[in-house]
């Protein structure tokens, strides 16, 4: 991909600070400076001995967090059990890391239920393009498998996490964000987008249930620990994690699978649908937390399944992650073209050379040069790509072509996007937040398993097992 990539925890059950981690270890790097560091709402790259930022390691975190990459064996399998061609976001490495996605594609190859489960914490009227991606992906999973999926709107937490921030802001904001999300294409008969500081107000209640029984079989030292919590947390911070780990919960949203949502029984066959979650790396210490815990629920629940995305590097370059906060780090779903030709022009990091001559001679580093990673996450010509490189190295290719390329690119991408979100209405948007059941068809071709003993016969055929193995045992000890 280009971008020297962060880091993170563990899936081993085992508490691990984030507001402390490092990513990149002594080992790996004995001159750091300062060491990089992530949570789920901060994030900031390595520097060297010089104070030079450096770019995020994600095999560091990968490593740290006991991740799995993806491979080209897991590619090839969801290629041959799709029939889809993995998505250019999978094939150049930008989703590079996972937990149990062989898991999903086990479910989907027997024929059987699962959901998708994304999110977005709204700190601002509009997304930027790095917001989107984790959308275009599930999006197109959601196409892909044909399957449910629901979108957690995190008002509750940009409130309570966002000093300045005040509720009605926030739900507002609530508002905006989804219809982005919606303006990036779902189908409405197969999506759930919700706000939490809403729905958990009226038709949450066994979302809420399966909150506080979590909650009962979590620590207040288990959330210090993942999340770097201290004395002086509020306790709405504190409680806020149970929220963002049940959303994983098939229970949470009775309505999507027919049960009844008045109920104040939660159903045991509904609780055992599986979960899958596209997120950004940052976002894995919640399920880190929600997979260790899993047991604690009262119905057998299977750990959610993950697939990690590394961060769209910020406009000014290595080490760096575009902000809502920072306009000049990104580029806005609601900038003009006027905007973002300014912006990449002004703020795009360049891997050129200082002067024409030495370009020239010396050629360019597209591995550093921000136009040139957007080119590589948002234009789907493989062929293009691997020219515009070669002649950027060579230095036939000038700085100025690049971004020129980028600009056009970007344009294109925004100026859909937002003639697709003209459309998006109130009435629209209530539609995609109405608790509702959904529809989806699924894996069309199901390879189901072998059929099991039964009866009679099948007691036999243990008891003969059971028999031929004390034998075996008998004729050992004689021997």
């Amino acid at each position: 991909m280009a971008e020297k990539p962060p880091a993170g925890p563990n899936d081993l059950g085992e508490p691990v600070s984030v507001a402390a981690l490092s990513i990149a270890d002594k080992a790996t790097a004995p001159n750091a400076a300062a060491e990089q560091q992530i949570d789920p709402w901060s994030v900031s790259a390595a520097t060297d001995e010089h104070g030079n930022i450096l770019a995020f390691d994600y095999e560091a975190i990968s490593r740290k967090w006991n991740t799995k990459l993806i491979d080209n064996a897991l590619l090839q399998r969801f290629e041959s059990l799709t029939g889809h061609k993995p998505h250019r976001w999978l094939r150049r490495g930008l989703f590079f890391s996972h937990r149990d996605l062989e898991s999903i594609l086990d479910v989907y190859e027997r024929g059987e239920t699962f959901f998708l489960y994304t999110g977005r914490g709204p700190s601002s009227s509009s997304m930027h393009i790095g917001h989107t991606i984790p959308f275009e992906f599930t999006k197109w999973l959601q196409d892909v498998f044909d399957v449910p999926l629901v979108i957690m709107l995190t008002d509750d937490e940009k409130f309570l996490f966002k000093e300045d921030l005040k509720l009605e802001e926030v739900i507002g904001f609530a508002r905006d964000n989804a219809k982005d999300i919606i303006a990036v294409g779902f189908d409405v008969k197969k999506t759930f987008i919700y706000s939490d500081l809403e729905f958990l107000g009226t038709a949450g209640k066994h979302m809420l249930l399966n909150a506080w029984e979590f909650s009962k079989g979590i620590t207040f030292n288990q959330v210090r620990g993942a999340f770097g919590f201290d004395g002086s947390t509020n306790t709405g911070r504190i409680f806020f994690p149970n929220l963002q780990c049940v959303a994983a919960y098939a229970t949470s949203y009775p309505f999507i699978w027919g049960d009844d949502p008045l109920s104040p029984v939660r159903s045991k066959k509904t609780a055992a649908i599986p979960c899958l979650i596209p997120c950004a790396i940052d976002q894995d210490p919640y399920f880190r937390l929600l997979r260790d815990h899993t047991k604690s629920m009262s119905h057998k629940i299977p750990r959610p399944a993950l697939i990690h995305s590394k961060f769209l590097t910020a406009l000014q370059g290595a080490g760096g992650k575009m902000s809502a906060s920072n306009p000049n780090s990104a580029i806005f779903m609601n900038d003009s073209a006027k905007g973002i030709k300014n912006k990449i022009n002004k703020h795009a990091f360049s891997g050129g050379q200082e002067t024409l001559e030495l370009h020239r001679e010396k050629g360019g580093n597209p591995d550093v040069d921000v136009a040139y990673q957007y080119l590589t996450y948002f234009s789907d010509d493989d062929e293009k790509l691997e020219r515009l490189a070669r002649d950027y190295r060579s230095g036939e290719l000038l700085t100025g072509d690049m971004k020129k390329e980028c600009i056009t690119l970007l344009q294109e991408y925004v100026g859909s996007f937002q003639e697709r979100r003209k459309a998006v209405s109130e009435e629209v948007l209530n539609e995609f937040m109405r608790p509702r059941r959904l529809e989806w068809g699924g894996n069309p071709n199901p390879k189901k398993p072998p059929p099991k003993e039964d009866g009679k016969a099948g007691k036999e055929g243990k008891k003969e097992k059971k028999e031929k193995a004390e034998g075996k045992k008998e004729q050992a000890k004689g021997e």
